[in-house]
């Protein structure tokens, strides 16, 4: 066999060298695979779209805005919770299960002792003052929440009057704390039930009624965290999101703020046992609790968003047109250009020199 000639051989050698080895081509493959998966897609438009920023923000107004809400709540029900006892423990247990460290629950951790809340008027000035507080951190707080939500869809402002914005804030508002007692309200009448179905069968063991107890607070906290998601997303900040959108990112996010609350004494107190933050420990971990909380609210509406691009449904109909007419107009206005220059080109010589016709 006669001998490869010199350029064969040369042109060979490049090309294994251009080519990587096949160790490195796999550590490629598997890169490229996960890149591709769609919660790492997510978290990069979420980074992308700066949402751990807009997460931090939104926590420091979350935890005055919670404040002023639950005073300004037990002010105005105050008189319906009084007169029903088992009513005012599943709120509060309600309270303290969606905001671990919130409410004190006997233990002396709280931030906020449960007699306060029922001894708590609206009348005077500190009702009226409170009132005012509420007004204007939980309502720019929902106000923030929707700006950051639509941020991440890379979406504008909304269009609307901002009166009848902050009306629908408002009515939002009101409409979380009736679904909060409605909850409530639930929780005592299925523990009830379910304690009159284990007498039923005879089961008369306290372990069990303890965990069926809490497997039913978490299955309730699920259920209202997926439809207050929903609202946030689809009400509070106008986004067009069709259902089955919708409902993943409303699922995904309840499925993961439930995770966050059954984790939720573990996950404060390893990070508030610092001694020297011993006098802050429970401003310091709602704030982390509210950022997480934030975090997860944002990354979800981020899986919607890019659920949404990758069947190709645009977040506003109306924009998506515009900006496709608008793009349609830059390339015919390109098309002209190039039209020009072509005829341009085939102009004569002299004419191209003399700068004539």
């Amino acid at each position: 066999m006669a001998d490869e000639s010199p350029e064969s051989a040369e042109s060979q050698e490049s090309a294994e060298k251009k080519s990587p080895p096949a160790s490195i081509a796999w550590v490629q493959r598997v890169v490229a695979w996960v890149m591709a998966l769609k919660p790492v897609r997510v978290f990069q438009d979420y980074a992308a779209h700066r949402g751990p920023l807009l997460a931090a923000g939104l926590s420091n107004q979350a935890i005055f805005a919670v404040f002023a809400a639950i005073w300004v709540a037990f002010s105005v029900f105050g008189l319906i919770v009084a007169s029903q006892p088992d009513l005012q423990a599943a709120l509060l247990q309600l309270m303290a299960d969606a905001v671990p460290g919130l409410i004190d629950t006997g233990d002396g951790d709280g931030a906020i002792d449960p007699a306060d809340l029922v001894d708590t008027t609206v009348l005077g000035w500190t009702g009226a003052i409170a009132l005012a507080g509420l007004f204007f951190t939980a309502l720019g707080w929902l106000a923030s929440a929707r700006d950051a939500v639509r941020l991440l869809g890379d979406l504008p402002a909304p269009t609307t009057n901002f009166l009848l914005l902050k009306l629908k804030d408002l009515g939002l508002a009101i409409g979380f704390g009736i679904l909060l007692l409605v909850s409530a309200g639930l929780s005592v009448l299925s523990s009830q039930a379910l304690e009159g179905l284990m007498d039923l069968v005879g089961i008369r063991d306290h372990a069990v009624a303890a965990i069926s107890a809490r497997v039913l607070s978490i299955v309730l906290m699920f259920v209202l965290d997926a439809v207050v998601l929903g609202a946030f997303y689809r009400v509070l900040a106008g986004v067009h999101i069709p259902m089955r959108f919708l409902a993943q990112g409303a699922l995904l996010g309840a499925a993961a703020l439930g995770v966050l609350k059954v984790l939720g004494t573990a996950l404060l107190g390893g990070a508030t046992n610092n001694p020297l933050l011993a006098g802050f420990a429970v401003i310091i971990g709602l704030l982390i609790w509210f950022t997480l909380i934030c975090q997860v609210i944002l990354v979800a509406a981020c899986w919607v968003f890019v659920s949404m691009a990758d069947a190709g449904v645009p977040l506003d109909p109306a924009l998506a047109a515009e900006r496709e007419a608008e793009e349609e107009r830059e390339r015919e206005r390109m098309r002209e250009q190039l039209r020009a220059e072509l005829a341009a080109e085939r102009r004569p010589f002299w004419k191209r020199l003399f700068g004539r016709g």
